[in-house]
């Protein structure tokens, strides 16, 4: 089973959950920026969480089938065709044999995930699929996708075939002939997305390890100011636009230390940078707060011209926060498991 990449889109990669362990190494962990989009598609077409799958940037790839296939899409919202047919996302769809799966421009989100059942087999790299395009490793040859570029399957489980082969006899029985994909009605509800709202995307944030070294004014700047995200943004780093935080004299650039994910890193000229899942492993600039696991999606889904605000939390709340998020994620694999066709 496998797919032929026909247009990569703006920016597409193979992702997986990225490669843990190495970060002593200097290697980042990488892996899908929006992992809770990631991990839901995977599930969806009966996969484990962690398997690779396909992250479109802003404007989607468009793909075509080489063998039946099961389907998920989740993530931002970039108009998903099936032949020219809009498919629905965040539900299992059964794609036929040389059907075309395209995408258009981000509408709403910046992300969207492809995960397909058995997922993306392409070589592991220091135990991982995912594209590091700075180290070049992983994915197809550590770039991102191009024309051409042949994406095999991995076996697919036994709840994934049957639902294949069940929504493949639904669609020959159809009387309009709509053979070329056929999803069921039930779906997942996106529920990571809940701080997106009309007038902006609100992080939660605990204060970092820096966050004494800014003055009154800036610590308070930080939780009442909006920030614009910039075009400069990519997988590294989300860079805001807005008004600059201060630094106390001779607080500026420390020695360099441990950086992660979601840390909120502020440079010289006092306009913060929020690090992405291919963040340096190390950095030199003032960490005033760090963005809580459980909204890192939000971050994801922010595009250039977008506006973050932050809310800050305890350390506590962010824990019961990152568990409670968990056990939701646990009943979601649960129910979709307890659907049979």
């Amino acid at each position: 089973m496998s797919s032929i990449v026909r247009k990569p889109g703006f920016y597409s990669t193979v992702q997986d959950l990225g490669r843990p362990g190495w970060r002593k190494d200097g290697i980042s962990e990488g892996g899908a920026m929006d992992r809770y989009a990631l991990r839901c598609a995977n599930l969806l077409v009966g996969n484990n969480e962690g398997e690779a799958g396909l992250e479109l940037t802003l404007a989607g790839a468009e793909l075509q089938a080489t063998s039946d296939l099961l389907i998920a899409v989740c993530g931002a919202y970039m108009t998903p065709l099936i032949d020219g047919e809009e498919m629905p996302m965040w539900r299992p769809v059964r794609v036929a044999a040389g059907a075309s799966v395209s995408f258009g421009a981000a509408a709403i989100g910046c992300r969207a995930y492809i995960a397909v059942a058995g997922g993306i087999a392409v070589a592991p790299a220091l135990g991982s699929r995912g594209t590091d395009t700075r180290a070049g490793i992983g994915g197809v040859a550590g770039r991102p996708l191009r024309a051409g570029d042949a994406l095999p399957c991995g076996a697919e489980a036994p709840w994934a075939a049957a639902w294949r082969g069940e929504l493949g006899a639904r669609a020959a029985q159809q009387p309009q002939a709509r053979h070329s994909w056929a999803a069921p009605g039930w779906f997942a509800p996106p529920l990571a997305y809940g701080g997106g709202a009309e007038d902006g995307i609100e992080l939660r944030a605990m204060p970092g390890a820096e966050y004494g070294q800014f003055g009154e004014a800036a610590r308070a700047a930080l939780f009442r100011e909006r920030y614009r995200v910039a075009p400069a943004s990519d997988r590294m780093g989300v860079r805001l636009e807005g008004p600059p935080l201060e630094i106390e004299a001779g607080s500026g650039e420390l020695l360099s230390h441990g950086v992660v994910p979601g840390t909120v890193q502020v440079p010289a000229g006092g306009l913060p940078i929020i690090l992405g899942a291919d963040c340096q492993t190390t950095g030199g600039y003032p960490k005033i707060a760090h963005v809580i696991s459980v909204d890192l999606p939000l971050l994801a889904q922010a595009k250039p011209g977008d506006t973050i605000r932050f809310r800050e939390v305890s350390l506590q709340e962010a824990q019961r926060i990152g568990i409670s998020f968990e056990r939701e994620m646990q009943r979601l694999a649960a129910a979709v498991r307890l659907r049979k066709p």
